[in-house]
């Protein structure tokens, strides 16, 4: 029997293609949503097999959506995309995604039977409480490298460059972090340092570390 899906995306577009994919896949799409509040309304009220979810919602993240949704349904399959292999510099902690979610990078989806078999997969995943799958098959060699490499980025450490990346100075980093500026430079050393990114006269290493988080985050940078 074919799951029955929950579909929660924001865009217009990505929504409906997606659906329309899944179901030439065989996948039985039940509702769409664009927003958290609908979603949760049609899971309370159609009971879906598994929700499909996109990682952003209009600024709300689809972790913190399905950990609602989980509690609502405990054995509720919970299938994530995301363009960012390290949810950590999204200001999200990987620690928080619900036991047997499938968590996909969207540029792995070459071949959509990937993005089916994880549906298919993910409600049996929950009821037995698997250990949450990231699933990032298409990644190139490089992204293999930098994957690597982001993996031995402590939390703190990631937290600092995505503040990094957000523009922040290192005082501002100090005192939302309640450190001083001083050990933010340390910080910021000891993740060049991981990342690989040399000290060069030609090139600002903040600016060389705001290019290594957008490569990983997954979004178009200049």
């Amino acid at each position: 029997m074919n799951e029955r899906v929950l579909v929660i995306v924001d865009d217009a577009f990505e929504m409906s293609t997606l659906v329309a994919a899944l179901r030439l896949h065989d996948i039985d799409v039940i509702a769409e949503a664009k927003s958290e509040s609908v979603g949760m309304n049609l899971l309370r009220r159609l009971q879906p097999d598994v929700v499909l979810l996109d990682m952003n919602v209009f600024g709300i993240s689809a972790v913190k959506i399905a950990v609602k949704m989980r509690k609502e349904n405990q054995g509720i399959g919970i299938v994530i995309l995301t363009s960012c292999s390290d949810l950590r510099l999204m200001g999200e902690s990987n620690d928080e995604v619900p036991a047997g979610a499938k968590i996909l990078v969207k540029k792995s989806i070459v071949d959509f039977t990937v993005l089916c078999d994880a549906i298919r997969e993910s409600k049996m995943a929950a009821i037995e409480q698997h250990k949450v799958t990231w699933i990032n098959g298409n990644t190139s060699f490089q992204d293999h490298g930098v994957a690597t490499l982001m993996a031995h980025l402590t939390n703190t450490q990631a937290e600092v460059l995505r503040l990094v990346a957000n523009g922040m100075t290192n005082a501002q980093i100090g005192r939302t972090r309640y450190v001083s500026e001083k050990s933010v430079e340390q910080v910021i050393s000891r993740v060049a340092q991981e990342l690989h990114v040399q000290p060069d006269h030609n090139k600002n290493m903040r600016v060389q570390l705001v290019g290594e988080y957008y490569r990983w985050l997954g979004a178009p940078h200049h």
